[in-house]
């Protein structure tokens, strides 16, 4: 940073001040004095003709400059309720008045006056709803921001200074004696806060500053809390229960210090005594206690300081003046490819905010980094430096980025990056010590010695490599990345490095200037100087330096003198910034306070007032960007702060080809020699056809184009033609066109606007007639507009441009991107045979899943097998049958085979049941199925699953008849039913048997716990059919059961004859116990028998029974009751067959067996 002084403020009648204030969000000054003085200013920017001056270089007057009248005695403490806009002040006598402004004015609102002792100090919280006022005698007053007393207390000790922590839920009290005791909020003693390193006695608590945070906080775990004694001694903590704080002494009598608005720098103001005078100074220190800068103050006695709201400026109090400092602070930021590069803190959020402004087209690539050190900018990218901790240990990594904010390369290192440049192939870093070098690419520009050095150093695996300051490296292989050179120590510390790219220079405390040649960092000179360089800039060709010292004095220094030559006797004060022309090796643009100076060699030209920050100089243009400005709304940057300022020989160049002519302009720009003049008159000599002078311009600018342009002018045969050839040069295309469309030479217009790629005009110009446009020319056009709209994502827009160009290629591309596959699979018709675009159809629609559209594309370019790998790959193997029964081959049935083989090995039945359904393969599908639900029976809770899956078997034989009559005449099914194997006829045969046996076993499970026993008996009779299916133990089990519940004995005893021969021994003999059990107590016959009449014959069958006795007619049985259906008249499923009494299927929507829908 630098500081400077720049505005001073007398006050009438010579009346010293005591106290100072500048309310941060407002802008208000308020200042008090000796005889009850207090007075209210404001400074504001004037409104000026030029708006390119603005900020710090913009002239600012008094617009408020009020005197506040009620006190009587020396005003000694000012306060700020900033959120509230109320000022507090207190006098010597006692004394609180609370201003507030009304109308523009500010006036008295409340009085307060104790009478009783002198009020030492006032803090108003971080929200502004409460304020503690502290008096000398020990009391304590803490109120609201509307005037009511919350609480208040002595504290039997004398009082000096008083602060909030930045919660509001601890308060700080400083005592005469020295102490610092903590308080709650509501005046509870907590503790007493430590004090290191102080004096044995006969010192004061002068300050007691706590930064609240609301700007955010450079670290996450920074020092923002501040004591200061008057002897000079400083402790900067995290926190008031911090054990290990920074203590340091600032050689001073300290009277006042102030953290500025986010906490980085704490300005601390006072007087050293000298054996000839005493100084007043203000130093300034980061949150580490490392100074900063220092300012020293005329006058006899500085009394107190103040920020501005953004720590632009700060007031002091010295005598009866108020003087005011600008600010340059040390932004983190960089310029490079047309991308300003900054940082900036957010409240509550730990991380740096970087943003990447991209300002030739306004767009902005924000990122964020934890602890960010520094920015460095040159050329196409920057690196940025940033700090972080881990276990225990503290790194720091060098990040390199291009334009547009994206990481490229990185490294950590352990040496602190005090300073860094950057080259175009190397990043350089240093502490107080040692110097780091990492060469992070090859320079494309470097010579082919160079190259071959840079070559030969990284094949040693010298990408990285550490220097001490006091080494003298040859270039041929030394510093490795050893960090035990960090522990060596120099007497001559160093204070700035810079590079081009063959050279670095280090600069040292002493003056001494170290000169290495890069990229092979062999020192080759030392220079003795008698300037502490704090800054260092190279020109273009690397022959002088410019130097800043720590006190903003600036000198040159040429690396390169011939015998006989000196030193340049060149010094300019207060400067704080500084750049080369990257085209020039004599200029130099540099910020003095608020003006910005060109020196040609030694030599100045007019100033230009400014406050930016200088980003480049090439082209005989400076470009500064205000950052004050920016930072203030850093979310939001306004191009209006990026300014574009011309050098004077540029702008009396534009004069004179304005106002005299070219030809005495070109003598001007022949004393003063410049490319960019020389352009600037060869544009102005096209504009008046004078082409030889324009070639001449040209030549001395060595604009090969331009020479080019010249020679097609002199062919042209008319001055129209050439005046639209120079306005196309010179980007004036409307005029350009223009000029054509005049001449009636459409077809020239359509010529500029196919090599601008300007084709919506094309074609506007090609539909407006008498252009000579033909089919192809149009075809591109559509095919251009189309490929507009695609880059930029606008596929649906595309797509009406491809389809009048016919582009089949762009098409297939969008409808895919569209998610438009109906009319992507359209194109497959369209595309001729055997193209190469219809492999690139069928990839996209097996992409998602389109299978049939993927193998009809593959079929019709002849890749057939292709095809039935894509229906395999989808697993639409009925698909690929049919594809491979079409073309006669083979190979599907072993491939299905084997891959349905892999599947049961891995116990993966359920998709190899899925595989033969898709290849139609039904018996071999079902086959699995009856297995599946043949193990499911085993366990006889699941007997739904078992009947679900003896259904599902069932229902893939039934899909097998259908297919099988469907694809084959009625004479080839019956051949291929002859040619089935005997099991898979038995399957087929008896499909639904499982099915069927699990039906009823649940049917009479569920009419027995509805209570119809005699139904249930009749179903469960029913199962005995079913001993292939069912486990015999489980169907005379429910026999059993049911029989005993419907006192059906006789039939219950049959039952248990089958149960005793079980093969388990517990079993039998447990139903051998239970049997004793009933029938004992009951004899073995059935209490009822109901029998139905045969239809067939005259004879009967019982009503659990299903066939007749005498002529053996075998009825069918109600699939929703169990019984035997007799009539003729019944309902049949139409997929299971299976049959019920009209009656009873009524309320079913659903067949009970195969659960298909009831038509």
């Amino acid at each position: 940073m630098f500081i400077y002084l720049s505005k001073k403020i007398a006050i009438p009648n010579y009346t010293r001040l005591q106290c100072i204030s500048w309310n941060k969000e407002h802008g208000w000054i308020a200042c008090g004095g000796e005889d009850g003085l207090l007075k209210v200013l404001k400074l504001e920017v004037q409104a000026v003709k030029n708006s390119k001056v603005r900020g710090l270089a913009a002239p600012s007057n008094l617009s408020m400059n009020q005197t506040l009248e009620g006190h009587n005695g020396t005003v000694q403490v000012i306060s700020w309720n900033e959120q509230h806009k109320k000022l507090t002040t207190s006098d010597q006598k006692g004394l609180i008045i609370v201003w507030m402004l009304y109308k523009g004015s500010w006036y008295e609102e409340m009085i307060n006056n104790r009478n009783k002792s002198l009020v030492r100090d006032m803090q108003w919280n971080t929200d502004g709803q409460q304020i503690c006022i502290i008096y000398e005698d020990g009391a304590v007053i803490v109120g609201s921001v509307d005037g009511n007393r919350i609480w208040g207390g002595e504290l039997k000790t004398q009082l000096c200074k008083v602060q909030w922590s930045p919660d509001s839920k601890i308060i700080l009290f400083a005592t005469l004696t020295g102490e610092i005791q903590i308080y709650d909020s509501q005046g509870t003693y907590v503790s007493k806060l430590g004090l290191k390193d102080v004096p044995g006695g006969g010192y004061n608590i002068v300050a007691l500053q706590w930064y609240n945070g609301c700007n955010g906080y450079e670290e996450g775990d920074t020092y923002c809390l501040c004591v200061a004694l008057d002897v000079g001694n400083i402790q900067l903590m995290r926190n008031e229960l911090d054990t290990e704080p920074i203590t340091f002494n600032s050689d001073m009598s300290i009277v006042e210090v102030r953290w500025n608005h986010n906490g980085s720098l704490l300005a601390v103001a006072g007087s050293q005594t000298t054996p000839d005078k005493e100084i007043n100074l203000v130093k300034f220190y980061n949150p580490s206690g490392h100074m900063v800068r220092q300012l020293k103050v005329p006058g006899k006695k500085l009394s107190s300081v103040s920020w501005e709201g953004g720590s632009l400026r700060v007031a002091l109090a010295v005598d009866s003046f108020i003087y005011f400092a600008n600010i340059r602070p040390d932004y983190k930021w960089g310029y490079y490819s047309d991308t300003l590069v900054y940082a900036f803190l957010k409240p509550d959020i730990l991380d740096t905010c970087i943003v990447f402004w991209d300002i030739k087209n306004n767009v902005r690539t924000v990122k964020y980094i934890l602890n960010v050190i520094s920015i460095t900018a040159h050329g196409e990218h920057c690196v940025i430096a940033s700090k972080s901790h881990e276990n225990g240990k503290t790194t720091w990594t060098l990040t390199i980025f291009n334009a547009i904010g994206t990481p490229l390369d990185s490294r950590t290192i352990e040496l602190e990056p005090v300073s860094v440049t950057l080259t175009n192939s190397c990043v350089i870093a240093a502490n107080s010590t040692t110097v780091y070098m990492w060469q992070y690419k090859m320079n494309k520009r470097l010579a082919a010695l160079d190259l071959a050095q840079a070559v030969s150093a990284k094949r040693k695996d010298k990408s990285e490599r550490l220097v001490h300051v006091d080494d003298t490296p040859s270039g041929a292989g030394e510093g490795s990345m050893d960090y035990k050179i960090l522990n060596r120590a120099t007497h001559d510390t160093i204070t700035c490095i810079k590079a081009s790219e063959r050279l670095l220079i280090v600069a040292r405390q002493s003056g001494v200037l170290q000169l290495y040649t890069l990229p092979r960092f062999s020192l080759d000179h030392r220079y003795q100087t008698n300037v502490t360089a704090s800054k260092i800039a190279i020109n273009c060709n690397a022959t002088r330096i410019s130097i800043i010292n720590p006190d903003g004095l600036m000198s040159f220094f040429d690396l390169y003198l011939k015998e006989g030559e000196s030193q340049p006797k060149f010094e300019r004060k207060d400067v704080w910034d500084m750049r080369w022309a990257d085209d020039n090796p004599e200029l130099l643009a540099m910020m003095e306070k608020t003006r910005m100076y060109v020196f040609k060699g030694t030599d100045p030209e007019e100033p230009i007032l400014s406050s930016g920050y200088i980003c480049e100089f090439s082209g005989l243009q400076i470009r500064s960007a205000l950052l004050d400005e920016i930072i203030r709304d850093p979310e939001q940057p306004s191009r209006d702060n990026i300014m574009d300022l011309e050098i004077k020989s540029l702008r009396d160049t534009r004069e004179l080809l304005d106002k005299v002519g070219i030809h005495d302009a070109y003598q001007f720009i022949e004393d003063n020699s410049h490319p960019r003049l020389w352009r600037l008159l060869a544009e102005s000599a096209l504009e008046q056809l004078q082409l030889e002078m324009a070639e001449r311009a040209f030549v001395r600018s060595q604009d090969y184009q331009g020479i080019q342009l010249v020679k097609r002018l002199h062919k042209l045969d008319s001055e129209n033609k050439q005046a639209a050839e120079i306005a196309a040069y010179q980007g004036r295309y409307e005029a350009s066109e223009r000029l054509y469309l005049d001449m009636d030479r459409r077809d020239l217009a359509v010529q500029l606007r196919v090599k601008l790629g300007d084709w919506f005009r094309v074609v506007q110009l090609l539909k407006s007639g008498g252009a000579g446009g033909n089919d192809t020319l149009y075809q591109k056009a559509w095919n251009a507009i189309g490929d507009y709209y695609a880059d930029r994502l606008k596929w649906g827009s595309a797509v009406s441009y491809y389809q009048q160009s016919q582009n089949m290629d762009k098409l297939v591309e969008c409808y895919y991107l569209l998610e438009d596959y109906d009319k992507l699979s359209g194109l497959i018709d369209q595309v001729p045979d055997n193209s190469v675009l219809l492999e690139n159809i069928a990839s996209k629609c097996a992409s998602v899943g389109m299978c049939h559209e993927a193998s009809r594309a593959l079929v019709k370019c002849s890749k057939v097998k292709e095809a039935v790998d894509c229906c395999v790959a989808l697993n639409q193997w009925d698909r690929a049958v049919e594809i491979a029964h079409e073309h006669n081959m083979s190979s599907v049935d072993e491939l299905l085979a084997k891959y349905a083989s892999h599947l049961l090995e891995k116990g993966k039945v359920l998709d190899a049941i899925e595989l033969y359904r898709k290849a139609n393969h039904y018996i071999d599908a079902a086959k699995l199925m009856f297995q599946l639900a043949k193990d499911s029976s085993e366990i006889p809770s699941h007997a739904l699953r078992t009947k679900k899956l003896y259904v599902l078997g069932a229902m893939l034989v039934e899909q097998y008849n259908t297919h099988m009559m469907s694809d084959r005449s009625a004479l080839d099914s019956l051949i291929h039913t002859n040619s089935v194997s005997i099991e898979d006829s038995r399957l087929i045969d008896n499909a639904w048997r499982g099915a069927e046996g699990y039906h009823f076993l649940l049917l009479a499970q569920r009419q027995l716990y509805e209570g119809f026993t005699d139904a249930a008996l009749r179903t469960a009779h029913a199962l005995v059919d079913y001993e292939d299916v069912i486990p015999t133990e489980t169907i005379y089990a429910i026999i059993a059961l049911t029989a005993t519940i419907a006192r059906s004995f006789g039939t219950c005893s049959n039952a248990f004859i089958k149960l005793e021969n079980v093969e388990s021994e517990e079993s039998r003999a447990e139903y051998e116990q239970l049997a004793v059990e009933i029938f004992t107590r009951y004899p073995p016959r059935d209490s009822r028998t109901q029998k139905i009449e045969c239809t067939n014959c005259e004879g009967s069958i019982t009503d659990y029974g299903n066939t007749c006795s005498i002529c053996d007619t075998k009825y069918p049985r109600c699939i929703v009751t169990g019984a035997p259906l007799t009539s003729v008249h019944f309902w049949q499923c139409d997929t299971c067959k299976h049959r019920a009494q009209e009656t009873d299927i009524v309320s079913f929507s659903t067949c009970p067996l195969c659960h298909t829908l009831i038509a």
